[in-house]
């Protein structure tokens, strides 16, 4: 029997080569493509923590030294929504077997569309989830909330209906949690705090991140 490690070497070298014909067809393939470039050239080790979502985690360079006990694999891109995790599934979350999944995604998909509702967004979570556990049964799947941005606040309506629906989905299913960063990145008048954001009141600084370990932390599993 060949060892996974050398099964996951050419599926990465495989998904490579394909990915380039892939370019330019469907949103963020250049980054799913340089991923299983760098996949290929240093294949990350099987059944680590992956941290899955958009640009919150693609900014949050330095995660590893956040969470040394644990051997962190990201694999945040640009301002994805989950449509584009679902489409990336069997790319980059599939072939790492991690033993658990850590995601941010879904206040893309209520920004970018306001014909989208916090109903949609919750189903296409559901989406995700079940074609990852399809093919991972037993994988730990952690949803961190959607946060309060100061950009974003006239969306804070819907960010919090979304987070009350995931929620009660994953509460309903075993072997995942909902980790809950809203409250903490709130001031005592129940608004975004400013001092943990970039200038662009949207993406957080190191402060904003301290908050999210705080939250994640606790849920992480050792190998």
């Amino acid at each position: 029997m060949k060892h996974p490690q050398y099964i996951l070497i050419l599926y990465f070298f495989l998904g490579f080569f394909t990915g380039f014909a892939q370019d330019n067809i469907y949103p963020y393939a250049a980054d799913i493509s340089k991923f299983k470039e760098s996949d290929a050239v240093d294949p990350p080790p099987l059944h680590a923590i992956l941290f899955a979502g958009s640009s919150s985690f693609t900014l949050w360079k330095d995660v590893q030294d956040y969470f040394p006990g644990f051997t962190i694999i990201n694999r945040g891109f640009g301002g994805s929504t989950l449509l584009d995790q679902i489409r990336y599934v069997n790319d980059i979350v599939i072939p790492y077997c991690p033993r658990q999944i850590v995601i941010y995604c879904g206040e893309n998909d209520l920004a970018y569309n306001d014909t989208v509702s916090a109903a949609m967004v919750t189903e296409r979570f559901k989406t995700w989830f079940e074609t990852v556990r399809a093919k991972l049964p037993d994988v730990k799947i952690s949803y961190v909330s959607m946060k309060p941005s100061p950009s974003r606040w006239y969306l804070s309506e819907k960010f919090m209906e979304g987070n009350r629906r995931i929620n009660d989905f994953i509460e309903s299913q075993p072997n995942t949690n909902f980790v809950n960063i809203w409250d903490d990145m709130l001031n005592k008048k129940k608004m975004p705090k400013s001092a943990i954001f970039l200038d662009d009141d949207l993406h957080m600084n190191p402060k904003g991140y301290k908050i999210w370990q705080k939250a994640i932390e606790p849920e992480l599993i050792q190998q």
